[in-house]
Parts: C-alpha cells; sequence; structure tokens
C-alpha cells in the first residue's frame, strides 16, 4: 500500500531535468551552430564570399552566448566544481566537442556523479 505523498514523489521530476535539458537542447544546437560557422569560414577564405561569415557570425555567437548562461545554470544547481564548469564552457568552442561532453554531462548529471 503507497501513500499518496510516496505516489506523489514518484511523479515528480528530478529537481535538475529542466536545467539539463535546457543544456542538452543548448550544447546540440551550439555545436551545430559551430559546424556551421566552420562552413561560412571555409566559404569565405576558400571561395572569396564574406558574406555568409557577415551574417552569420554574430547569430553564431547569440547561440553561444545562450549555451554559457544555461551551462553556468546547470553548474550552479548541481554544484560542478569550477574546473568543471570552465571545461564544459570550452567544449562549445572546438568542433564535435560539444556533442561528446554532452553525452557524458547528460549521463553523470542524471547518475548524481562528478563530470569530471
Amino acid at each position: 500500500m503507497t501513500t499518496s505523498t510516496e505516489g506523489a514523489a514518484k511523479t515528480r521530476p528530478a529537481p535538475l531535468s529542466g536545467p539539463l535539458l535546457r543544456f542538452r537542447v543548448s550544447a546540440y544546437v551550439t555545436g551545430v551552430g559551430l559546424l556551421a560557422l566552420c562552413a561560412t569560414m571555409v566559404i569565405e577564405y576558400g571561395f572569396g564570399n564574406a558574406t555568409p561569415a557577415a551574417v552569420y557570425s554574430p547569430i553564431h555567437g547569440v547561440l553561444y552566448m545562450i549555451y554559457l548562461v544555461l551551462t553556468i545554470d546547470l553548474a550552479i544547481k548541481a554544484r560542478w566544481s569550477i574546473k568543471s564548469t570552465v571545461l564544459v564552457l570550452l567544449a562549445g568552442c572546438v568542433p564535435f566537442v560539444s556533442f561528446l561532453v554532452e553525452r557524458r554531462v547528460t549521463h553523470r548529471v542524471s547518475a548524481g556523479q562528478n563530470i569530471f
């Protein structure tokens, strides 16, 4: 026999589920955005057309700033160390790394473990 409080506890989401979901989405968007930025750089320097980079670079900058804010939000709520937080923030600067770090962070935070 379960009491009403036990049933409510089972249906209640984990306290980090919202910040973790926001981080996951922003990490994915930042990763795709960084790959798109690399493509615009190839177009600019390889083919001499600076227009795509001029248009997309500010968009990527805004996406990265959102990633920074959402990562710091998760870091504060999950009580990450400063070193872990900085490493995750830097992951958004290297192509493909944000995808790898997003998976690691998701698994570790969901399991209640330290990320690094």
